[in-house]
């Protein structure tokens, strides 16, 4: 998380639980969620300050990517991906999730 995000909170927010969504987020999709809920899940992280969030679902090995202010992209059957504009050098190997 961007430590200017973390300083407009106040002593009490910064105790415990923190009001914030981590900047961020990658969700693998399990055959029991369904994939409209986490589609809203992905978008409420993004209303609440995350920069890039990943949805991996497995089967049909899709990779949905959220940035704000842009559409969904959706990648299929990639090899890898990377989050050089939040965590630069990060790279997924998604060889191990599929």
């Amino acid at each position: 998380m961007l430590h200017s995000r973390l300083e407009g909170l106040s002593p009490d927010e910064r105790r415990g639980f923190v009001p914030l969504s981590p900047d961020f987020v990658i969700e693998l999709r399990s055959p029991s969620d369904a994939l409209d809920d986490l589609h809203a899940k992905m978008r409420e992280y993004l209303d609440n300050g995350a920069r890039l969030d990943w949805l991996l679902d497995p089967d049909p090995r899709h990779v949905y990517v959220y940035r704000p202010d842009r559409p969904v992209e959706r990648l299929d059957d990639p090899v890898t991906i990377h989050a050089d504009a939040v965590l630069p050098s990060f790279v997924l190997d998604l060889r191990a999730v599929w």
